[in-house]
């Protein structure tokens, strides 16, 4: 369980459907609905397409297909037909005790903080096909997971400085 092995005690402290999404070493999947914000600009929409995130305004259903394996987890999102997929995974080295996430050539290394019953992934370090990139271009943006309703939710804002919003998502999933 990649979240557990991460976050140690602070796994339990996370609500109750952040858990249950994070808390399997079994392939599953999540559905639910999503609402996705694009870029503004040329240059945003181009952050975009290289990272696989989606380049246009979305309102409508959404699934994730969680599939682990001896290193981590593949994340698998649908956005009503716009696939799109990262991987994640423990940091090592320097990334030690943090979360990798893979978007294509691009790894950002996340800190995973529980804070007021939220689970906040926030950018620490990144690099582009293996090479670390400067710090003040480092994507930024809340990033959060929490639960309402007895669902779990999701916000998700990636912005890089000097270009702006790269996208913007947010919703919520059940187990199917």
């Amino acid at each position: 369980m990649l979240y557990r092995a991460i976050m140690g005690a602070d796994f339990d402290r996370l609500p109750e459907q952040v858990q249950k999404l994070h808390g399997s070493a079994e392939q599953r999947r999540w559905s639910g609905r999503v609402e996705a914000r694009a870029g503004r600009n040329a240059f945003a929409r181009f952050a975009a397409r290289i990272s696989g995130f989606p380049t246009k305004d979305f309102d409508g259903p959404v699934s994730v297909m969680f599939t682990p394996d001896e290193k981590g987890e593949l994340w698998e999102r649908d956005f009503g037909g716009y696939k799109f997929h990262t991987y994640q995974a423990p940091g090592q080295g320097r990334n030690d005790g943090l979360l990798v996430e893979q978007f294509g050539a691009i790894h950002v290394a996340l800190a995973v903080v529980v804070r007021d019953g939220r689970l906040y992934l926030i950018p620490r370090r990144w690099a582009f096909l293996g090479v670390p990139l400067p710090k003040f271009l480092l994507p930024g943006g809340d990033s959060f997971e929490y639960e309402a309703d007895g669902r779990f939710h999701f916000d998700v804002a990636v912005h890089l400085p000097l270009i702006g919003q790269i996208v913007g998502y947010c919703g919520w999933l059940i187990p199917d």
